[in-house]
């Protein structure tokens, strides 16, 4: 096969990215990596890597880029922290443009980045902690959240752990054995608090936080994803946190999954058969979370008030 072909067959399976390493195998010289490069079809987007363009996106995906990083500090780096937990899915982090790359604790590399988005790390990995998504080095899920775990404050702590729960990247099991990964390590008391306050029922960020303002106001929920009946016993719903002897649900209004015009309708139609089943409903948004009084006092008020 034509070395192009081939190198752009390969690009495909791998969000469009080439090593200078694999042209040379394949057939290229290094000639025509820089002529690819001016020509527009290829373009660097880091050291011995390059975003294959011709008959594609010219920009990179967050993908690439990740890619592009690890890829370029050769076989034995592999993304982890921040960027190992996006690569999984994790969810409880602020999106950044950073990217979090470990190299050998030998390798000179790691100081002569001089990428402002790019943060090399020599953390000391036991083969058990590595695994790879779609092809790229990165952290294992539970390796990921012990290490996150230990940088985060509490709250973020905790919706990491949830978030791994909830997606099953991370089983109880899993959980048992975080602090054995972090045992002397720096930060590992407070982690060891905020794995006590897990609970992977809960399906996003935004529950987790309204969860722990109600916690610190002392109006804990009796549970999470609560079933709403109706008096024959028909299911009309799951609420996200339950108070039941009060017959009071609180829902966590995210803006992606509640704010198209189609949630909103039904977000209404579903608390109406709340209502008329008997159960009066209270709605957050992850701006009320800001507060720490706004969401126990509103709870407070409605588990004191009758129906």
């Amino acid at each position: 096969m034509e070395p192009l072909l081939l190198l752009e067959g390969l690009a495909r399976s791998h969000d469009q990215v080439v090593t200078a390493d694999q042209a040379l195998r394949a057939g290229l010289s290094r000639a025509d990596i820089r002529d690819l490069c001016r020509s527009g079809r290829w373009r660097r987007l880091a050291l011995g890597t390059y975003l294959v363009t011709s008959g594609g996106d010219p920009v990179p995906s967050r993908r690439s880029l990740i890619r592009a990083a690890v890829s370029s500090f050769g076989p034995r780096a592999l993304a982890v922290l921040g960027t190992a937990a996006e690569l999984h899915g994790i969810g409880g982090l602020r999106r950044t443009d950073e990217i979090h790359v470990s190299v050998p604790v030998d390798d000179p590399r790691a100081r002569r980045t001089t990428d402002t988005t790019l943060v090399v790390h020599q953390l000391t990995l036991s083969p058990e902690a590595v695994s790879s998504v779609g092809g790229i080095p990165v952290t294992t899920p539970v390796a990921t959240v012990a290490d996150l775990i230990l940088r985060m404050d509490r709250y973020s702590a905790v919706c990491v752990l949830d978030s791994a729960l909830n997606q099953q990247l991370m089983s109880d099991t899993d959980l048992m054995r975080i602090p054995r990964l972090i045992r002397g390590r720096r930060g590992a008391v407070a982690a060891r608090r905020h794995l006590a306050e897990a609970d992977g029922r809960a399906q996003s960020p935004l529950e987790t936080r309204a969860r722990l303002r109600c916690v610190d106001g002392r109006v804990p929920p009796d549970t999470l994803q609560i079933d709403v009946r109706d008096e024959d016993g028909y299911l009309l719903g799951l609420g996200d946190l339950g108070w039941r002897a009060a017959r009071l649900v609180a829902e966590a209004d995210g803006a992606g999954p509640h704010g198209t015009p189609q949630a909103i309708f039904q977000d209404r139609r579903r608390q109406n058969l709340f209502t008329n089943a008997g159960w009066r409903v209270l709605r957050f948004t992850w701006a009320d979370t800001l507060n720490p009084d706004y969401i126990p006092y509103v709870v407070r008020e409605a588990l004191r008030l009758k129906w």
